[in-house]
């Protein structure tokens, strides 16, 4: 019986290990900004996580035989106060693994009154994983980023402001490209237009004054230009925390500039329903965004 118990615990590590295949700091050597958050981070409720002062990665990697090459950085929510780590962080990656994609969840770090803090960390993660594409089995021209809510304000900020790397630095991950190739953003906050903005994100971000420069930064319906990645959009009719004009808005823009774009608007839902089952059609949206990635052409 011991022998058995024995074989079945090495077992479950075994799928643990396969399971999340690394942790990586985001700035190893220091952050080049800082939120000012000295106190202890903070985790709740399992894998919620607040007082978040240092960014890391967590790559869960698909076996090399279903591996499609491609890879998705994933923001979660939280109204850039806490993240939700879980249905919209590593309950993501981990579907995504089982369809040949690597998922990589970013924890960055929260703002706290430093609106430029989790930007960086989202293009910095994007360079990090061009850098290791051939090492983790990653075509450097397929790497999307994914976000939920205030995580999808965060992932359509890199998607819509980017740069393509500094080819003169001696540093690898300072050349590479910090565009994503391509976009999932569920119910995302997109404006910070006070008429149709989440304002507790932000409140968060941008602090609850009438920064107009900051206000136009954020908002990114207006940052959407031809050079905006291709865009798949999930979101719920009945959604009152974000309401679905951040969605449409950004979908909106998208054509004028003729980016292709993808949107899904289920009649039930709410806000925050990830990637959990609760029994209503947005439970597939998972499967649509697959089939949306083969109709691309990014994976077979």
């Amino acid at each position: 019986m011991k022998k058995i118990n024995l074989i079945l615990l090495f077992s479950l590590l075994t799928v643990i290990v396969i399971a999340q295949n690394k942790t990586l700091k985001v700035w190893p050597n220091g952050a080049p900004n800082d939120n000012g958050m000295t106190e202890p981070e903070e985790k709740y409720d399992g894998v919620r996580v607040r007082k978040v002062s240092e960014a890391e990665m967590y790559v869960f990697s698909p076996e090399a035989e279903i591996n499609t090459g491609a890879a998705v950085v994933i923001c979660p929510g939280g109204g850039y106060w806490v993240e939700a780590m879980d249905h919209e962080g590593f309950d993501i990656a981990r579907f995504l693994q089982t369809k040949g994609i690597t998922g990589i969840v970013l924890k960055y770090r929260l703002p706290y009154e430093n609106h430029e803090v989790p930007s960086s960390d989202a293009r910095q993660a994007i360079r990090i994983v061009r850098a290791n594409a051939k090492e983790w089995g990653i075509n450097p021209e397929k790497i999307g980023i994914a976000g939920s809510s205030a995580g999808g304000h965060l992932a359509s900020t890199a998607g819509t402001v980017f740069d393509y790397g500094n080819k003169e630095s001696s540093d690898k991950i300072e050349q590479q490209s910090c565009r994503p190739d391509f976009m999932l953003l569920l119910y995302p906050v997109i404006t910070m237009d006070e008429e149709f903005t989440h304002l507790g994100s932000r409140g968060n971000l941008i602090g609850k004054g009438h920064d107009k420069e900051l206000i136009r930064k954020y908002s990114n319906e207006l940052n959407v230009s031809a050079e905006t990645p291709p865009t798949f959009l999930v979101l719920a009719d009945d959604d009152t925390a974000v309401v679905p004009k951040n969605s449409i808005s950004f979908y909106s823009k998208l054509k004028e500039f003729d980016v292709p774009a993808e949107m899904h608007i289920f009649q039930k839902g709410g806000h925050g329903f990830g990637i959990r089952k609760n029994g209503i059609p947005a439970d597939n949206w998972p499967n649509l965004f697959v089939d949306w990635l083969k109709a691309r052409e990014i994976i077979e």
